[in-house]
Parts: structure tokens; C-alpha cells; sequence
């Protein structure tokens, strides 16, 4: 099963510009091997379940080393025999627009 996840990961009480850890989380889904795309509101990307929910747990561990509190939003479609969701849905999507 098909995996597709977006996820939005930021600590809070860390100040207005909160790029550096979200560039640290997209550090740990780059480095896990997965096709991803960065998002202005999260990070999506696809994997097996097993691998995904490892990749969410890494990002959380990661923030967690020097963050007190972290906010966190998890989106999944998860689908039999569906791959490549990541590019597919969107391009069939693109492809109905006039």
C-alpha cells in the first residue's frame, strides 16, 4: 500500500522565523530516500507506512532534541495499488483545468 503524507512541523516559542527547524525536518525526509515536495504549508511525500510513520518519528525526534513544544499536522491517503500519488494526483488535476 501507497502511502501518501503531508506534513507540517514547526516547535513553538522558538520566534517569528521558524525556517530553520522546518529545514531541519525536511533534512530528515530528504535524507530517508523518498520522492518529496516542499510545500509552503507542509511537506508531502510517499513511501510504504512503515517507512512514512518512521520518517514523521525522526522529524518529531529531530525538533525534539532542543524544543520544547512542538506543533504538528499529519495528512495521510493511504491506497491498495496505487503508486506515484505524489505526481499523479496532481497532474490529473492540472490536466482538467482549462
Amino acid at each position: 500500500m501507497s502511502v501518501l503524507a503531508e506534513l507540517s512541523i514547526f516547535p513553538l516559542g522558538q520566534g517569528l522565523s521558524l525556517s530553520p527547524y522546518v529545514a531541519r525536518a525536511v533534512e530528515v525526509i530528504k535524507g530517508s530516500g523518498l520522492n518529496y515536495t516542499l510545500g509552503a504549508m507542509g511537506t508531502s511525500f510517499e513511501g510504504d507506512w512503515e517507512t512514512v510513520m518512521s520518517v514523521v518519528d525522526r522529524c518529531y525526534q529531530e525538533l525534539s532534541r532542543d524544543c520544547d513544544r512542538i506543533y504538528l499536522v499529519l495528512k495521510i491517503d493511504a491506497a491498495k495499488g496505487r503508486d506515484d500519488l505524489l505526481d499523479t494526483k496532481v497532474e490529473s488535476v492540472r490536466q482538467k483545468l482549462p
